[in-house]
């Protein structure tokens, strides 16, 4: 496969992994150094237990552990401002934690398109989440991106927010 064409699977392979090592640090209080460095030498595009892990974008795997720790306390009081009133983060499950952060993370400081962040996680969680938490990744992150994004929701030419996906 050509290198343009591996580039989408890398950058899906550093979110995974992006995920793995916050969840990680977070049950195991990791220093975000050890961190990088074992996830770095083996777990990304390593076998484990005889499974070819996929190459990950190593830039963007260190941008999104890096930048959500850096981040945290503006990314949180986002997300429980999103999230259903009485049940802040703090009380949702490690991994759809970890989840939840990195992607508002990107939608917050990065610059991918939003749909294709929200698609991305929601992959990221449908690996370890059941069908239920991976529709709530799904509904926190596009009502974070619509909020922090709005622009990339509005018909051009009209200026009115776009449909949501599935609906007319």
């Amino acid at each position: 496969m050509s290198e343009p064409a591996q580039r989408p699977m890398k950058k899906s392979a550093a979110r995974l992994g992006a995920v793995q090592a916050l969840y990680q640090m977070d049950l195991a209080q990791t220093p975000v150094n050890d961190i990088l460095a074992e996830f770095e030498s083996h777990w990304l595009g390593q076998e484990v237990e005889g499974v070819e892990l996929p190459d990950a974008d190593r830039k963007l795997f260190r941008a999104i552990v890096e930048g959500v720790l850096a981040e945290q306390r503006r990314i949180d009081p986002v997300l429980d401002k999103v999230l259903s009133n009485g049940w802040p983060l703090k009380r949702v499950e490690a991994v759809l934690r970890a989840v939840l952060r990195a992607g508002a993370f990107e939608l917050i400081a990065r610059d991918a398109p939003a749909r294709v962040v929200v698609a991305e996680y929601v992959n990221v969680a449908g690996a370890f989440l059941d069908r239920d938490e991976t529709g709530m990744v799904n509904a926190v992150l596009d009502a974070l991106a619509r909020e922090a994004r709005p622009h990339e929701f509005t018909v051009p030419g009209i200026g009115k927010p776009a449909a949501k996906p599935g609906k007319a």
